[in-house]
């Protein structure tokens, strides 16, 4: 128990710390030429693929097992309160956002080049910041559940 409790906050806090480390990064690319920001994408896609799609793997899955130890020691896990339920629906969606459209999106629009396929890559750029953003408010809501609970 003690194990997956330690890869889960170990997890969640590659996933957002990263995240907000990339979120940063954006913000600050804004003032940045097309080829400058295509190279800030690049390194944000390898950011996200290395330590933030690991991280988010790395919570969901140990939360899944800390929640199947806690069902099976405890019984009901609704017994430790409403907290742990906001918890664990929303790190399960924002995990589940980060790992199949962020990491995603984020490697598409990193191998565009943002002259070329102007259109594209910033319709990718804004489905990203979106995705992410949304990702992120739910990890964040994870995070303060888990700290109520």
């Amino acid at each position: 128990m003690r194990l997956w409790l330690l890869l889960h906050l170990l997890g969640f806090t590659m996933w957002l710390g990263a995240s907000i480390g990339v979120m940063v990064a954006g913000i600050a690319a804004r003032v940045e030429s097309r080829q400058g920001l295509a190279a800030v994408m690049r390194a944000q896609a390898a950011v996200q693929r290395l330590i933030i799609g690991p991280g988010a793997l790395l919570t969901v899955l140990s939360g899944l097992m800390l929640t199947l130890n806690a069902s099976s020691r405890f019984g009901d896990p609704m017994t430790a309160g409403p907290w742990l339920m906001v918890m664990q629906v929303a790190g399960l969606v924002a995990g589940l956002l980060t790992l199949f459209v962020v990491i995603p999106t984020g490697a598409r629009v990193a191998r565009l080049d943002p002259e070329v396929h102007a259109a594209a890559f910033d319709h990718l750029r804004t489905r990203l910041r979106v995705a992410a953003s949304i990702s992120g408010v739910l990890g964040i809501l994870a995070l303060v559940a888990g700290a109520l609970m």
